[in-house]
């Protein structure tokens, strides 16, 4: 789930920033393209890449350029006040011409066919929607677009989208129209009819609760933090990395993936709390306890996979293909 459209893992390579611009109250926008004008990678709506900031920071932003534009990358950066360093960078230091390097791109938020779509954004969330938006729309399938936000100045695209899709997208800052009806947004859906949607944690957990058993079929989110403390509860565990040789003891207290680094085992991660896919690694033999915010259920009971930054082993016999 984590690779390239052709399924094979794409090599890491550089990207320079073309230009960057404001797009709303905290938001900023960055243009990418490769340093020697060649076509940048394919992607699907749903990819982000992962970009390598200074100081050993590696950062996950959604693709919402045009799919069928290899010339160019668009993603967009929101300021986290609270953040570790990542979109300070950006917003106050990057300039056009930097060089950076970047992985991906990389799928966890697949947009599926359907006979319809709902949409529902939550601030920088609208950012994975835009592309699924246009593809549903040059595809003539019917949709329809809830997008919320703090204010109207920080919802960056509001006025574009409501130009250009009247009928179909429907904007509301929290500080004019309050929290969304939920069964107003999500009133009527048909048969087969898929609910995107990417946000905060409170919208995308009242989403889960308002459509209730319905959820596992129809609502796909992707989050930019965990749904649950991945660290919590956990007990120690033996696992085997079958290429490596070696059997690790994990306590409860650390992750499969710091216990590698401290063997100096080379592996490669970026959000360490399983929201990006970085770290997805093969399950040869034994059972895993996910923890993950980016495996669906069906994927998390198949057991082929796991995120070594924050799942652990469930029983004994653990095996990763590492």
């Amino acid at each position: 789930m984590s690779h390239a459209a052709d399924g094979r893992r794409q090599p890491p390579f550089e990207v320079k920033v073309d230009s960057i611009r404001k797009a709303a109250d905290g938001v900023a926008e960055l243009v990418l393209v490769a340093p020697d004008g060649r076509p940048l990678p394919a992607w699907e709506p749903g990819a982000h890449l992962d970009l390598h900031l200074p100081g050993g920071l590696v950062r996950q932003y959604s693709l919402m350029s045009d799919t069928a534009d290899t010339g160019e990358y668009r993603v967009a950066v929101l300021r986290e006040a609270a953040g570790r360093g990542g979109s300070a960078y950006i917003h106050d230091e990057l300039r056009a011409g930097t060089v950076l390097t970047c992985d991906g791109p990389r799928n966890n938020f697949a947009f599926r066919p359907a006979p319809a779509y709902r949409f529902v954004a939550g601030g920088i969330g609208i950012t994975p929607l835009l592309p699924m938006v246009a593809a549903a729309d040059r595809a003539a399938v019917p949709w329809r677009l809830t997008y919320c936000g703090r204010t109207a100045k920080s919802m960056a695209w509001a006025d574009d989208l409501r130009e250009r899709y009247p009928d179909r997208v429907e904007v509301r800052p929290d500080d004019v129209c309050g929290p969304p009806d939920l069964a107003a947004v999500l009133a009527d859906l048909g048969e087969g009819e898929l609910v995107y949607a990417c946000g905060p944690h409170g919208l995308l957990d009242a989403l889960a609760a308002h459509l209730g058993d319905q959820a596992r079929g129809v609502l796909h989110v992707e989050r930019f933090t965990p749904a649950q403390d991945p660290t919590e509860g956990g007990e120690a565990f033996r696992v085997t990395l079958q290429r490596s040789g070696l059997q690790l003891d994990i306590p409860a207290d650390k992750s499969i993936l710091q216990v590698m680094e401290e063997q100096g085992i080379p592996v490669i991660s970026s959000c360490r709390e399983g929201t990006c896919g970085t770290c997805e690694t093969a399950i040869l033999a034994g059972t895993a306890d996910h923890r993950d915010s980016i495996l669906s259920d069906e994927e998390k009971a198949a057991n082929e996979t796991m995120m070594i930054c924050c799942s652990r082993g469930a029983g004994t016999g653990l095996v990763l293909d590492a």
